[in-house]
């Protein structure tokens, strides 16, 4: 069985004690292994979040951080000094590339530390190409073969030799479980486009069913079309269930709940999911 305990979203529940935040963060145990995949912006709730829920910082043996943006990195230092040890931090070797949005104003919004900061206190992994992080748990490298339907472009911008340039976020990786029974596939916002993670999930496991997903979509302000596609695409792939939240959206939500009925989850904070 694998256990994924929501410990970041935007949503915080009903009648819930979970504090929300805008961000992700997901612990994750299979076959005894802990793994947490990003932190969220606030490293306190995170902790808060898995006092409640009985999880201690110092049972995780990996990070894994989906992308550069602070909403999924914010809470990196504070998590690792409550670790105590230095644990790998599996990232893209992008990842601390200077990244901002020009609209409503200039604001950076990339991982909040330097290099030198994060490895006080972790081991990085940076690597971009799929590899196996425990058995069969992968982390998908870099997702090069991108759906045209699912590129978008989101006004962000990354500094390079002096220039901004519009940042393609090609860090954008997912986290994979192999399971006989079908993949795991686990994203923190779905920059690469869901479909596209899906496929190359396929591809570098050779497992074409997929049991979940799980994360957020990054669907928010996509147009009607590209939603539309995007659940009849992963219906075609026969996903079994998905488990979305963050930065999906509510019409993105909606149609995946007209598709999947019972069989899509709405992520919250606090919320276990035993597969």
């Amino acid at each position: 069985m694998t256990k994924i305990y929501v410990l970041a979203d935007d949503y915080a529940g009903y009648e819930s004690s979970f504090p929300g935040q805008h961000g992700a963060s997901y612990f994750i145990e299979h076959d005894g292994i802990s793994l947490l995949f990003d932190t969220g912006q606030n490293g306190r709730l995170i902790l808060e979040v898995m006092n409640k829920l009985g999880l201690s910082p110092k049972s995780i043996d990996y990070i894994f951080l989906s992308h550069n943006h602070y909403d999924h990195t914010g809470g990196l230092l504070e998590i690792l000094k409550a670790i105590g040890k230095k644990v790998p931090i599996i990232a893209h070797p992008s990842i601390f590339r200077e990244t901002v949005v020009l609209k409503p104003k200039l604001r950076h919004i990339g991982i909040p530390f330097s290099m030198d900061e994060v490895e006080k206190y972790g081991r990085l992994i940076l690597v971009n190409e799929p590899f196996e992080i425990s058995e069969n748990i992968f982390s998908t490298g870099e997702i090069k073969e991108r759906l045209d339907f699912e590129r978008q472009s989101l006004e962000v911008y990354a500094i390079v030799n002096g220039k901004l340039v519009e940042d393609p976020i090609l860090d954008d990786m997912s986290l994979v479980i192999n399971r006989a029974d079908g993949l795991i596939v686990i994203s923190g916002c779905s920059h690469a486009g869901i479909v596209s993670i899906v496929k190359h999930s396929m591809k570098i496991t050779g497992n074409n069913k997929v049991r979940a997903i799980i994360g957020g979509l990054h669907l928010i302000s996509a147009s009607n079309e590209r939603i539309e596609k995007t659940v009849n695409e992963l219906s075609k792939l026969g996903v079994e269930e998905v488990f979305a939240g963050h930065c999906t959206g509510f019409r993105a939500e909606a149609k995946f709940y007209d598709a999947f009925k019972e069989k899509f989850h709405k992520l919250h904070a606090g919320m276990k999911i035993l597969i």
